[in-house]
Formats: structure tokens, sequence, C-alpha cells
């Protein structure tokens, strides 16, 4: 933790009656500035009781601290309050002003770490890449280290003996480096 106050020497100086030493004034914040990591050191103590994963971590401008946990089956806000309850116990004053908020990653955001992209095989999914281009279909496979996915598309293509164009299944692989963003695609049908 930082130093949350600063004191400050002043001289004595003529007009000050009695005082023979420096004044010392202590200067205190509003808040305590609270390190990300030690956010996340106690959030992932928490996530050792279950399935659950650490998404993200944010410290906003406005003095919030949002904490998003995910799990495959979906999050309970008996979950929420109870990790929230726990960093309070387990922070205290170190949270100072802070405000915090514990919840889900959103459904149809972004997938922000490669467990999402594992927890989404076998869904629709909608890939940003570099160049703006959406690329929708079935998020087939994750690689073991991470780093790639497979998403299963439908193109048509000119088939051998086939006059017109075929709709046909095309399997792409993705840099999760490379794109903008991967987010599962909700369906309404």
């Amino acid at each position: 933790m930082q130093d949350s106050w600063k004191m400050r020497n002043f001289a004595a100086f003529r007009g000050m009656r009695g005082f023979t030493k420096p004044l010392i004034l202590v200067l205190t914040n509003k808040h305590f500035m609270i390190d990300k990591n030690i956010i996340k050191t106690a959030v992932e103590e928490w996530l050792e009781k279950g399935d659950y994963y650490l998404v993200d971590v944010e410290m906003t401008p406005d003095d919030r601290i949002v904490i998003e946990i995910d799990h495959a089956d979906g999050v309970w806000i008996e979950d929420c309050a109870d990790l929230s309850r726990f960093l309070q116990e387990k922070l205290g004053e170190e949270l100072g002003d802070y405000e915090l908020e514990v919840g889900s990653a959103g459904i149809g955001q972004p997938f922000k770490v490669v467990q999402q992209y594992r927890n989404h095989v076998g869904k629709e999914v909608e890939v940003l890449q570099q160049n703006g281009q959406k690329v929708q279909g079935l998020l087939k496979a994750v690689s073991e280290d991470g780093n790639q996915f497979v998403v299963t598309t439908k193109e048509k293509q000119q088939v051998e003996g086939k006059k017109r164009p075929q709709l046909v299944e095309v399997d792409k692989t993705f840099a999760i480096s490379a794109i903008k963003s991967c987010k599962y695609l909700l369906n309404f049908k």
C-alpha cells in the first residue's frame, strides 16, 4: 500500500508566538491507493473454492473497482455477494473510499480470457477481425496453448459437378492476439 499521507515541515517565522520548533502539518488524501495486483491476489484466493475464474479487474477514474468473474454454468448473484464480502473482510481499510462492484462477465460482451473461449466451444460466436470484417460461425475448438481458435462458417464455394456455388462449411483459424474481439452471438431463434 502506498502512503496515503504526506508530511510537510514548515519553518517557524516571526509572529508565531511561543513556537520555537517547526510546525508539522499532515495532509491526508481522500482515499488510499490500492494496487490492482493486491486485489487480483485476493480474488484468486476466493476463486480457489470453486470453478469460477477471474475475467477482469478494472479500477475506474471515478473511484470504482469493477471485478468480473465467470463460470461455465453462469454466475449466481449469491456468489458475487460472497466475493464482495470476502474482499471487504480481507482488504478492509486498503479499499479506502473505493466503491466495490462484483459481477459476471456480460453475455454478448467480448471475451477477455481464454477460459471464456473454452466455455463457448460448440456455440455461435462473432469474430471482429483487425480489418473490421465480421465472421460468424460455430466455435469449434481452442488450441491447447490458448493462442488460437477455430470457427466453422458457411461460405458459398464452387463445388465440382455443380453449376452454381454451394453453401459449404469452412473452418477458419484465428490467432487470439490478431483479432479485435470475439463474443458469444445471441440467437433468439
